[in-house]
């Protein structure tokens, strides 16, 4: 199979990218080109930051930024409010103004560039995460902070002072 051909079976095998694309597919991309992805930003009340326990082989162990990668053709917007959804559970508002953009370059190829955009959001009500069925150390696992923690994952380290702030 040459390269033509199997491009076109990839494309065949990608209905609608809008959607998210097949694992492989995903992570071969990463591989050859930065991805652009949303941070959120979530402070309280109190100036406290909501984090998130993350656990896997890409980013690590420890607490993270919630963010998610933008899908073809979808507004930043959009995926704002979907990862708000996914990981966190609540609906949430923002500032449509970047506070940041960086450049993540990682040691790893796969998952190892990305074009990551943090927007500074605001829950409707006083959210109390809920943590239903999770321990501390499970991935998804929320917990206000007052400051940043030591076991902040590396590639998030860039937002240190927006945590601490």
């Amino acid at each position: 199979m040459d390269i033509k051909e199997a491009i076109k079976f990839l494309d065949g095998k990608v209905k609608n990218p809008s959607l998210g694309l097949p694992e492989e597919v995903f992570l071969f991309i990463s591989r050859l080109t930065p991805l652009v992805n949303v941070d959120l930003l979530i402070k309280d009340e109190k100036g406290r930051t909501l984090l998130s326990w993350r656990d896997d082989k890409y980013a690590g162990t420890g607490w993270h930024v919630p963010g998610g990668i933008v899908r073809f053709k979808e507004k930043l917007k959009t995926r704002i409010c979907k990862v708000a959804e996914a990981e966190i559970g609540a609906r949430i508002e923002f500032n449509p103004v970047p506070v940041a953009i960086n450049q993540m370059i990682c040691e790893r190829n796969t998952r190892g560039h990305f074009i990551s955009i943090l927007y500074k959001c605001f829950f409707f009500n006083k959210f109390i995460p809920k943590n239903k069925g999770l321990s501390k150390k499970d991935a998804g696992y929320l917990m206000w902070h007052n400051s940043c923690p030591k076991n902040l994952i590396n590639v998030h380290k860039i937002y240190k002072n927006y945590i601490e702030n």
